[in-house]
C-alpha cells in the first residue's frame, strides 16, 4: 500500500468514526447516519472524498477569510463539507448548519486524537 492510499484510508476511518461519535453524542434530533454500520462507512467515505478533492478548493477560494479569522473559518468549511455529504447521501441527515458545525468540530477532535495516538507510536 502506498502512502497516499494509506492517508486516504486513515481519513476515511476518522471521518466514519467522527460521524458515528457525533451521531451518538448529539442524538437523532441533530444527526442521523442510518441504521446500519454500512451507512456510517459510506457516509465516512463520501466525507473523506469531499475532504480530499473539494475541501482544498474551497479553502483556497476562502483563503482571505481563513487568514483574517486566524483559521477559525475552517470550522465553517468543515460544516459545509458535512452538509454537502448529507446532501449527496440520503441516509446521512444533518439538521441544519448548527448541527453540521458541531459535527465538524467533533470530527476535527477525533482527527486530532487519532493523530496524537499515531504520533506516539512512531
Amino acid at each position: 500500500m502506498n502512502k497516499k492510499s494509506g492517508k486516504f484510508l486513515a481519513r476515511w476511518f476518522v471521518s466514519s468514526l467522527g460521524l458515528w461519535i457525533a451521531a451518538e453524542l448529539l442524538g437523532s434530533e441533530s444527526i442521523t447516519v442510518g441504521d446500519q454500520f454500512s451507512a456510517v462507512l459510506i457516509s465516512g467515505l463520501i466525507l473523506a472524498i469531499l475532504n480530499s478533492f473539494i475541501r482544498p478548493l474551497v479553502v483556497f477560494l476562502t483563503l482571505p477569510a481563513v487568514l483574517i479569522t486566524l483559521g477559525i473559518f475552517m470550522l465553517v468549511i468543515n460544516a459545509l463539507m458535512v452538509m454537502l455529504a448529507a446532501n449527496l447521501y440520503g441516509p446521512l441527515e444533518v439538521d441544519g448548519f448548527g448541527a453540521a458545525f458541531v459535527v465538524g468540530i467533533i470530527i476535527g477532535l477525533v482527527n486530532w486524537l487519532v493523530s496524537i495516538v499515531l504520533d506516539d507510536k512512531k
